[in-house]
């Protein structure tokens, strides 16, 4: 086994726990190892600190396996991992009886670059490290021993395999995908797939705030601005909205929203009404109309992938939510997320404050918006928290 020696100084982030070892933290590598390969880190007197997946290609150089220097990093080791993150989800009441559930969640479960979502039999994978491409193997076969799921599919991430060095790899690992894919959450039907669609097939991270939504849409009139196949939509449907108006620039995931509508005859389409268009020029369009709404939902794609971007990005994010203010009734409602890890949650809020001043309402937080539990944040790897929203009531 190579060993990875840190510059002296650099091994202060490893002994908190952080499991990512950048490229500028390395002073060199003793021996040799291939992309993948475990390498035992140590500090610059030699001390060794932890187990980690080596990366020549990324900026992060090595994800820590484990910090137990004793730990041998093989197949069951790899095994053991994932069914013990299975196990945390099957003994969370919140997540037990969810048909879409998020098994591993990557650094946070201590399988870095591994992200692993089940909807009803089938698991869908994404390895995005040079490490979780060495293990696919191991991986696969914990899932497929820890679920008992029919079917597991592997979904591409390129630009992200890409920085670690790695092709493109996706298609069916196990099993057979069923013509039709479909979950039940909280007691709404939607289509998934695993595919074409977003991600591994569909945003279980917002889960809980789905529900929330619902809960809050009550004799309400609903906007939901990106609304993708429509789970907010839905969830306002079920929980008595008086109407719904949804936006989205894609056709396809459009598409997919009626058949989601159709899936669940208890609710009443004549209340929803689905719009193709980008979602800033749709807001100032029902601005003008004089449209005005009870509840309004705002979860825009990434619009800053990392901190470089955070400036642009937060121009954006000002912009979207003095539409959607604009748009509200008094005692009205605005749900605004943002899922871009370059956006804390601090510079976040002065965002959606200025925006409300600017607009020149008084507003409250009601609720903070996190992921849903099966998307757990390590406490040593903040980064972590991408998804961060907030609920507030002018």
């Amino acid at each position: 086994m190579a060993d990875l020696i840190l510059k002296p100084g650099k091994e202060r982030s490893v002994i908190r726990r952080h499991p990512w070892i950048f490229a500028g933290s390395v002073e060199r590598l003793e021996g040799r190892a291939r992309p993948g390969d475990t390498v035992l880190v140590k500090d610059a007197d030699g001390r060794a600190l932890a187990r980690a997946a080596w990366s020549p290609e990324s900026q992060i150089r090595a994800r820590v396996w484990t910090f137990d220097c004793d730990q041998s990093i093989d197949h069951a080791f790899i095994k053991r991992a994932v069914a013990a993150s299975v196990a945390r989800r099957a003994a969370h009441p919140w997540l037990a009886k969810q048909d879409g559930v998020r098994l591993i969640h990557g650094e946070s479960d201590g399988l870095p670059g591994v992200i692993a979502d089940r909807f009803g039999q089938v698991v869908v994978v994404q390895l995005t490290s040079a490490g979780a491409d060495k293990w696919r193997d191991a991986i696969v076969a914990g899932l497929i021993q820890a679920t008992g799921c029919s079917a597991v599919y592997e979904r591409p991430d390129p630009d992200v395999r890409r920085l670690e060095g790695l092709g493109p790899q996706s298609g069916i690992v196990y099993g057979e995908l069923p013509e039709l894919l479909t979950i039940v959450e909280n007691g709404v039907k939607m289509e998934v797939d695993v595919v074409s669609g977003h991600k591994t097939g569909f945003y279980l991270d917002q889960r809980e705030n789905r529900l929330l939504t619902g809960q809050l849409a009550a004799g309400r009139d609903v906007l939901n601005c990106f609304c993708y196949t429509g789970g907010f939509s839905l969830q306002a449907l079920a929980g008595g909205a008086k109407s719904v108006v949804s936006i989205d620039s894609s056709g396809p995931a459009l598409a997919t929203a009626a058949r989601n509508v159709a899936l669940n005859p208890q609710l009443d389409a004549s209340r929803a009404e689905w719009r193709e268009d980008d979602v800033f020029q749709a807001l100032r369009t029902l601005k003008a109309e004089g449209r005005k709404f009870d509840l309004i939902i705002l979860d825009p794609p990434k619009f800053a992938p990392s901190a470089a971007h955070a400036d642009r990005a937060a121009r954006a994010y000002k912009d979207i939510n003095l539409l959607g203010f604009r748009l509200l009734n008094p005692g009205g409602i605005l749900m605004t997320y943002s899922c871009s890890g370059g956006i804390g949650l601090e510079l976040f809020q002065k965002i959606v404050a200025g925006a409300a001043a600017d607009v020149g309402v008084e507003a409250r937080i009601m609720h903070r918006l996190s992921a849903a539990p099966d998307h757990p944040i390590g406490l040593a790897v903040p980064e972590g928290e991408y998804l961060k929203g907030l609920a507030c009531q002018v």
